[in-house]
């Protein structure tokens, strides 16, 4: 929905749901040329480098966590 402000719509994205929001950093020390390729390989597929690791991460801790018959937190409220 919408908001109108002086009598137009208000522009720009919606604000995200407190559940939705990123707020969590991870500090990863890299080689230069890990980083490099990194980058190399997120700018394949079109998304940034945070994406892109973040995507990777959650790809392999679901399938270690799988194997091991772990609980996959981040997967607990998408049900």
């Amino acid at each position: 929905m919408n908001k109108r402000v002086n009598g137009q719509r208000k522009r720009g994205r919606p604000p995200k749901k407190p559940d939705e929001l990123r707020n969590e950093d991870l500090l990863v020390k890299l080689k230069i040329d890990e980083k490099e390729a990194f980058k190399d390989a997120a700018d394949l597929a079109g998304v940034s480098l945070s994406t892109w690791v973040r995507e990777r991460l959650r790809r392999v801790a679901v399938m270690e966590l799988k194997e091991a018959a772990r609980p996959i937190a981040f997967l607990r409220n998408s049900d």
